[in-house]
């Protein structure tokens, strides 16, 4: 007998119900400058737009708003580069529970200072020799609250997962869906939706070339491990893809687009100058696919893209801007 599914859109609009009112419903936008350069029909949901600057708010809340009031009382610990630690922060002040989030030490100024200003404890490490997890395992032993991971939770993956939920209500004939791939906890929602209101909808996850273990995981059908990426894509520097999130990314990916770091701030700076949009670089490797022609669809397919995040420090803004 198989299974049922660990994920499902019922979860999604379970979901979207917790977080209606409570967060953005963000704009899907369309700019013909992207569609000629890219030759694709695409259409941008603008993540960037999210409160606390990101999709993370969206899984997040719905985690924190389905513990029940004793587990809240608690408080929660998570452990992030930086966008899940604003949208955790922002999530416990929002539900009136405390975070402590572990962050590393080269985490990027802004994200620091937001997810501080949100009224979360910050600990760090460092990326290169500890291990995060563990130290929020510790953390949570010493203290008694609860972990709300970045993407290996069904209902961090189910909050994510509302995202594609708005975009296809938006515009439900896409060809094509894309979304940046960290630990999978976004395009594990997202996905799911995609997959169950448009069974042949084609997924496309993007990585940066440097950071490539869902590519590599995928090829040789079990997660592997790679050491921690040099990209400047900050929210997608994770070395595997997550035990939960993986066998989902297995069933619904058509596969995985790799982009290098010149083409995604090459995006950051064709979204900001072309379309008027800001994002970060995480934020614009779904865009930098479409416009580097690296997608399995043909030219005039609509393509959906989730732009995830707009945390840019502003002196990288300006370098990229400012770059021939």
């Amino acid at each position: 007998m198989t299974a049922p599914p660990a994920l499902t859109l019922d979860d999604v609009h379970a979901a979207a119900r917790r977080l209606l009112g409570h967060i953005h419903r963000t704009p899907v936008i369309s700019s013909q400058s992207v569609d000629d350069a890219s030759g694709y029909r695409v259409f941008l949901k603008c993540e960037s737009l999210q409160r606390a600057g990101s999709f993370k708010i969206r899984g997040a809340l719905n985690k924190l708003l389905s513990l029940t009031p004793a587990e809240r009382a608690r408080g929660v610990v998570a452990y992030s580069s930086g966008n899940h630690a604003q949208g955790v922060a922002l999530a416990a002040r929002m539900t009136g529970t405390s975070a402590i989030i572990c962050m590393p030490r080269d985490a990027p100024a802004l994200k620091l200072e937001a997810t501080r200003n949100y009224g979360a404890e910050v600990v760090f490490y460092d990326r290169q020799t500890d291990d995060r997890a563990a130290l929020a395992a510790r953390l949570v032993k010493e203290t008694g609250r609860v972990l709300v991971p970045p993407y290996d939770d069904y209902a961090i993956m189910a909050g994510q997962g509302t995202a594609a939920l708005e975009l296809l209500q938006d515009v439900p004939s896409l060809d094509a869906l894309v979304t940046p791939v960290g630990g999978g906890g976004l395009m594990a929602g997202c996905s799911t939706v995609a997959k169950a209101l448009v069974p042949g909808l084609t997924v496309v996850g993007v990585e940066a070339d440097t950071a490539n273990d869902t590519a590599l995981s995928l090829a040789r059908g079990e997660r592997v491990s790679i050491p921690p990426p040099p990209t400047i894509a900050d929210g997608i520097r994770v070395t595997s893809p997550g035990v939960l999130t993986f066998p989902i990314l297995q069933r619904h990916l058509a596969g995985i687009a790799l982009v290098t770091d010149e083409e995604i701030t090459g995006a950051v700076r064709f979204l900001a100058l072309r379309a008027r949009v800001v994002v970060e670089p995480t934020g614009a490797v779904g865009a930098a696919a479409a416009l580097a022609g690296k997608l399995p669809v043909p030219r005039g397919a609509r393509v959906g893209v989730v732009l995830s995040g707009g945390n840019i420090a502003p002196d990288l803004l300006v370098r990229i801007l400012q770059a021939a």
